[in-house]
């Protein structure tokens, strides 16, 4: 499959496609693809749950999971923080829906809770921070074929999960009430929704980086709501805007040696701000 995809990039017209070069960039454009429209298609409900912030608090409990991994010694701590991010959305929807709080004062207290945890882990002893540095950033061009597969196998599980559940979704964001009236299990479409965006978020800030990865959730959909009229438009914007951000990212980075994550998340704040000028009635 890979070859296939080599052989596809290297009819670009760019130095870095000729044949047998520059593998590093190919499997980065390759995740790039992937990653965007995935993000693309998760930051429709985020923001549709006003759940801006949640992504930012997941990225937290990612770190904490690393670096309990570390701790334990393990080859790649990234499946411990994958278990730690969904136990940690398993719980915040638990509470949320055992409280009168707002969604926004619950968050606050996971996250705050779980990046002093996850400093207590990786200074424990008197260990130096400066090795989970890179998680801040991250670096799309160090991805292995391996891991794309692994984003493509998520990326095909959450559009079959769109596919089967999206209206039950959206009725349960915006008004739970009714839906549990309508027999629809709340709780457990908030928990396998949440725990996507936990899978999503930890699986992908290696690469994108824990500084800017809340922004892949949240800047796609609000560009999308100025542009679109209906929940078809508003997909097809959000997913789109975010593939031609994080491809012009990607050759940003490239060409002016800069992190990829922080030119998508440039390219996608441009996106809104030219969406915003040009915005139609919202849905």
């Amino acid at each position: 499959m890979m070859e296939l995809w080599y052989a596809l990039v290297e009819l670009l017209p760019f130095e870095w496609a000729r044949p047998d070069s520059m593998y590093f960039m190919k499997n980065a454009l390759l995740a790039v693809l992937i990653i965007s429209p995935l993000f693309g298609l998760l930051s429709t409900m985020v923001v549709e749950s006003r759940m801006s912030f949640f992504s930012d608090a997941l990225g937290h409990s990612a770190f904490t999971g690393i670096a309990v991994g570390v701790l334990c010694g393990m080859a790649d701590p990234m499946w411990c923080a994958v278990v730690f991010a969904i136990l940690f959305a398993l719980l915040f929807t638990w509470v949320r829906r055992r409280t009168s709080m707002a969604s926004d004062t619950v968050i606050g207290v996971f996250s705050s809770t779980a990046v002093a945890l996850g400093i207590f882990m990786a200074t424990l002893g008197g260990s130096s921070f400066t090795k989970f540095n890179a998680l801040l950033i991250g670096d799309i061009l160090s991805v292995e074929p391996g891991k794309i597969a692994l984003l493509a196998a998520i990326l095909l599980v959450v559009a079959a999960l769109w596919v089967c559940s999206f209206n039950q979704l959206m009725l349960s964001s915006v008004h739970p009430a009714l839906a549990d009236s309508r027999g629809i299990r709340v709780f457990w479409q908030e928990a396998v929704f949440n725990a996507a965006i936990a899978v999503v978020v930890t699986v992908s800030m290696t690469w994108v980086g824990l500084l800017v990865i809340n922004s892949l959730l949240v800047l796609p959909a609000a560009a999308a709501r100025n542009l679109s009229r209906n929940m078809r438009e508003y997909h097809l914007f959000a997913v789109a805007g975010a593939a031609a951000a994080g491809v012009a990212g990607l050759m940003t980075s490239y060409y002016w040696g800069a992190s990829t994550g922080a030119c998508i998340t440039l390219y996608l704040a441009l996106f809104f701000a030219a969406t915003f000028l040009f915005r139609k009635r919202r849905m």
